[in-house]
């Protein structure tokens, strides 16, 4: 995927970031993908709450994780090429891990979190694919699949400290808009919802029909309760042959 949003491509050095009220201040269409911010237009008012929010904790003082820059970032992939969307809960509270997509984390995080280890774990027990020293998960993005948390950031080291802040409105309307798209023939576009645990297997009345592979979640609390040998990644590429769709290539580059 080419991310061509300025905003973006030009503040990577954290000193020139933006802040989360110059973000409240941007038009839809430079914080997402265009199709995206056509998708979201309904709920738009909500966003600019949340962003307005979070400007007054980051006025307050406190550290919100991921940094403003990635905050929408799953929605910079077009909303037209999403076939798997995997569903976390809220971003890494550990300063550096967050980046704006479910279960992925910066490059060279050492050591990885628990729950993407059991992610790794369950690859190579399902495809045979060697877990990777890092947690980049973002080549599974440029294939159309959607790492989107519940909530879209959170306070430094407060795990869940931002639910119930107006984020739940917002995906809530992008899983919506995803499983409503059409086909120019009429026809649902190809869809798999990959729902581990009891908070994403929340979103499945969303889904209008659409396929969802659930299991416990990968946690190291829950994921000998059934999220190892569940199988996921093969059965996400069953489900997309089903619908005329390419299979996902899971397996990471060996190096970020």
């Amino acid at each position: 995927m080419v991310e061509s949003d300025a905003l973006f491509e030009l503040q990577q050095d954290p000193a020139d970031a933006a802040g989360f009220a110059d973000l409240a201040q941007l038009p839809l269409a430079e914080l997402m993908a265009p199709d995206w911010a056509a998708a979201l237009q309904g709920v738009e008012a909500q966003l600019r709450k949340v962003l307005a929010f979070l400007a007054d904790e980051e006025a307050a003082g406190h550290q919100l994780l991921p940094p403003p820059s990635n905050v929408l970032r799953a929605f910079r992939q077009p909303f037209a090429d999403v076939k798997v969307l995997i569903v976390g809960q809220d971003p890494y509270p550990t300063p550096g891990h967050a980046v704006g997509l479910s279960f992925s984390v910066d490059p060279h995080v050492r050591p990885l979190p628990r729950s993407l280890v059991n992610i790794y774990r369950e690859l190579e027990s399902d495809l045979g694919i060697p877990p990777r020293v890092h947690g980049d998960l973002s080549a599974w993005t440029e294939q159309g699949v959607l790492l989107l948390n519940r909530v879209l950031t959170v306070r430094a080291g407060a795990a869940g400290s931002h639910r119930g802040k107006g984020w739940e409105e917002i995906t809530t309307a992008a899983v919506t808009a995803l499983a409503a798209r059409k086909s120019p023939d009429g026809s649902g576009m190809p869809l798999v919802a990959v729902l581990w645990g009891k908070e994403a297997e929340g979103v499945r009345p969303l889904l209008g029909g659409a396929p969802a592979v659930t299991s416990p979640h990968p946690s190291p609390l829950s994921a000998s309760r059934g999220f190892f040998g569940s199988r996921p990644f093969s059965r996400v590429n069953q489900l997309l042959r089903e619908q005329g769709a390419r299979d996902v290539t899971w397996e990471l580059p060996p190096l970020p």
